[in-house]
C-alpha cells in the first residue's frame, strides 16, 4: 500500500492516502496539505514517499500514514484553541501538522482558536533545534512560531512538560513519538478532564511494541486501550 500513495509532491502524496483509506479525516487531509513534508526530510527527493527516514541522532522522521494515524487518533481533543504536547517531536513535521488543526489559518488569532498551543518536546537539543529549523522554512511556520502558538523545547518526554505553562496547566491531546517501557503516570497527570494520549509501549513480555490510547473523561476516570503493533525508536534518556 505504501508505494502506491506515494507522490510526486505533497499534494499527491496527501491525496494518495486519502484515496487509500490511509487518511479518513478531511481535517487531518486539509492539515497535512498546508506542512509540505519536504520541509522536514533530511532527503527532500524521498520527502514524499511514504516511508520512515532516518533524521540522525537514531530517530526517524515516521511514515506519513502513521502520522496520519495518530492525527485522526487524537482529532476529537485536537479542536480550535486546544493545548498539544508532541513528545519526541524529530523533525517537527507532526509538531506542525497538529498546529494547523488546533490554531487553523482561517481563525487568525480569533475567538477560541487564540488559544491554541502546541509544545513539540526533545530530549536532544539538535533535534529540538531541526524542528524549530524545519519549522521556519515557510512563512506559515515562522508566524506560528513567531506568535508563540508553537514552540520547542528540551526535556524528559517521561516526564510531560509543564514548564513555564503556568496559566492553563495540563494538555488536550499528548502524542507520544517513541516506544515508552510502560505508561508513565506524569503523562496521565498532565492530561486534561476530557484528553486523550497517544502512545507506543513496549509490551512487558517482550511481544513488540503497541499503540495505546489513554482516554481521561469529564471526571477524571482513565481508560486505557490497545490498538495495534507498531516498531517505534524507545523513549529514553539523551545520549552523554
Amino acid at each position: 500500500m505504501a508505494w502506491r500513495c506515494s507522490g510526486s509532491s505533497n499534494k499527491e502524496l496527501v491525496d494518495n492516502l486519502f484515496r487509500g483509506g490511509l487518511i479518513t479525516s478531511s481535517r487531518v487531509r486539509d492539515a497535512m496539505m498546508k506542512v509540505d513534508r519536504a520541509h522536514y526530510c533530511p532527503e527532500p527527493s524521498y520527502a514524499y514517499e511514504d516511508s520512515p527516514q532516518s533524521i540522525g541522532h537514531a530517530a526517524t522522521i515516521s511514515a506519513p500514514h502513521m502520522h496520519a494515524s495518530a492525527a485522526e487518533s487524537l482529532l476529537p481533543y485536537l479542536k480550535p484553541g486546544a493545548r498539544v504536547l508532541d513528545i519526541g517531536s524529530g523533525s517537527g513535521y507532526l509538531t506542525a501538522v497538529l498546529a494547523e488543526l488546533v490554531y487553523p489559518q482561517e481563525a487568525d488569532g480569533k475567538g477560541v482558536a487564540g488559544k491554541a498551543r502546541v509544545v513539540g518536546l526533545e530530549h536532544i537539543k539538535a533535534l529540538r533545534n531541526m524542528g524549530e529549523r524545519n519549522m521556519m522554512k515557510s512563512e506559515r511556520g515562522k508566524s506560528l512560531l513567531g506568535e508563540g502558538k508553537v514552540s520547542f523545547v528540551v526535556g524528559d518526554g517521561r516526564k510531560g512538560w509543564s514548564e513555564g505553562e503556568d496559566e492553563e496547566k495540563g494538555w488536550d491531546a499528548i502524542h507520544v513519538g517513541a516506544a515508552a517501557v510502560e505508561l508513565h503516570q506524569e503523562l496521565v497527570d498532565q492530561l486534561k478532564s476530557p484528553g486523550r494520549i497517544f502512545i507506543p509501549v513496549e509490551d512487558p513480555d517482550g511481544y513488540g511494541q503497541h499503540i495505546w490510547t489513554v482516554d481521561k473523561d469529564a471526571k477524571g476516570l482513565v481508560t486505557k486501550k490497545k490498538l495495534f503493533g507498531v516498531r517505534y525508536v524507545p523513549l529514553t534518556d539523551a545520549p552523554k
